[in-house]
This record gives structure tokens, C-alpha cells and sequence, in this order.
């Protein structure tokens, strides 16, 4: 029988826009186009705490005609699958010196079924991610899934994986880009977590300032009011510079 890895510390973090550059509705809006700017607008609305994830993805299964099947998201991930650089690195890192990294988002979770399956990142332990595509369970599956339903599942999500495996809450790291995720820095901030910003949104910043959370660390581009997303200069940021600072919470 298998012994259970160990784990010293955890990084809990959102995907889309934070580690990769695409957002949760893209597979919807490759396999039906004329639905894109719908998607868009949808998906700025939630992550700028203008509207909850669950109208936002109740609205967008309204809009799709019919649930993406495992071969409409192989063409899509085909297509444009893209990490920031680094990503899988920083991953195999983690799973090196007993970080669990877990993936905690809004995106799909038959995204990252078919993405590991597909080989294009290395095995997760432990996933949070919204339920609308989901296919049937498959051997490459994280062996954790935890289903998430609105931004606020993110901090319980991560408490619950943190219980499960004994780790200490000043030994997590919670990671996330927009206001979408303020509801998760809230819980780690709460909790004594490190809270670390990647690519950086004003949406970010505002509902931190209104909790009077304090963003311990900034990674990556940090975006102004105003400012235009940019792939070139976020493409450059090597997610392996933040071994550093997993470095120093393992030494908590």
C-alpha cells in the first residue's frame, strides 16, 4: 500500500489570470464564438464583485446551447492551452519539497480533468473548481475535488484541504489576481495566511483596502485603474521566482 505524502506547507491559488492567461469561459466562447463578448462582460462583472459566480455561471449555462463535451474542450485546450512561464515548473517544485499546490478557482473543472489527462500539467493534489463542466471521473483526476459554487468557497476550500493534511494556516500561501478573489484573502488574512498578489488587479486591490486586508507580496505585473491587460510583460514573469518566498514560509 502507498504511503500518504506529507505536506509541509500549502499554496492555494485562483488560475485563470493569476497563473494562466485565459479566463474560465474561454472554452465556452472557442466552441461557440458568438457568445464572446457576452462571456467577457459576464466574467469582468463577477471578478469585479459586481455579480455573484453563481448568476454568472447560472447565466452563462442559459447562453450556451448545449454542455461542452470532452472533445470540444481537447480542441479548445489543442488550441490554446497556456500557462504563464514557469507554472509546471513551480508546480514540480512544490511537489518536491512538500508544498501542496492547489489550484482554487472559478474556472471549469473539466478543464483541468481533460488538461491532466492530456499531459499538459503535472498531477494536482488537491483541486477547487466550479462544477458547470464536469466529465466522468478518470484515473488523472486530482485526488482531491472540491466542488466551488461562489467566490466565498475558496477560503473554506482551503481550510479543509489545510485540516485534512495537518498544515499549519501561517504555512499558507493564498494567491490571486482580481476582486473575485477577496473573499479568499480574507479568510487568509483572518488566519494568519501569506497573501500574495499575481498580476495584480485594481478589482484586487479596492476590495482589500475595504476589508483593510494588507497584500503581503506583489508578483507579477501590477495593474493601475485604467491599465490594458498585458500578455507580452506578463509571459516574461518566471512563476519560479516564487520559490523565494515558499522558501521562507516553510521555514515558519
Amino acid at each position: 500500500m502507498a504511503q500518504a505524502p506529507r505536506y509541509r506547507a500549502l499554496l492555494s491559488t485562483d488560475w485563470n489570470e493569476c497563473l494562466a492567461p485565459c479566463g474560465p469561459f474561454d472554452g465556452f466562447a472557442f466552441c461557440f464564438p458568438e457568445l464572446g463578448d457576452a462571456l467577457t462582460a459576464l466574467f469582468r462583472d463577477y471578478t469585479g464583485n459586481r455579480l455573484s459566480l453563481g448568476a454568472a455561471a447560472r447565466q452563462v449555462a442559459a447562453l450556451i446551447p448545449a454542455p461542452l463535451t470532452v472533445e470540444q474542450m481537447d480542441a479548445y485546450l489543442a488550441a490554446a492551452f497556456a500557462t504563464y512561464t514557469g507554472v509546471a515548473d513551480l508546480m514540480e517544485w512544490c511537489r518536491c519539497r512538500e508544498v501542496l499546490f492547489m489550484v482554487n478557482t472559478t474556472g471549469m473543472t473539466g478543464y483541468f480533468q481533460r488538461a491532466l489527462a492530456r499531459g499538459l500539467l503535472p498531477p494536482l493534489p488537491a483541486l477547487s473548481a466550479h462544477p458547470l463542466v464536469k466529465f466522468p471521473a478518470a484515473a488523472t483526476d486530482p485526488p482531491q475535488w472540491l466542488p466551488l459554487a461562489e467566490t466565498g468557497d475558496k477560503g473554506r476550500h482551503t481550510e479543509q484541504v489545510a485540516q485534512r493534511w495537518g498544515i499549519d494556516f501561517r504555512r499558507v500561501v493564498v494567491m490571486g489576481d482580481s476582486g473575485g478573489d477577496g473573499p479568499h484573502m480574507a479568510w487568509g488574512a483572518a488566519r494568519g495566511a501569506c497573501l500574495v498578489g499575481s498580476m495584480t488587479k485594481p478589482s484586487l486591490e479596492a476590495h482589500c483596502r475595504s476589508m483593510g486586508i494588507a497584500l503581503q507580496h506583489r508578483f507579477g505585473v501590477t495593474y493601475a485603474e485604467g491599465m490594458p491587460i498585458d500578455r507580452r510583460r506578463e509571459m516574461e514573469v518566471d512563476f519560479m521566482a516564487l520559490t523565494d518566498l515558499l522558501q521562507e514560509v516553510l521555514e515558519r
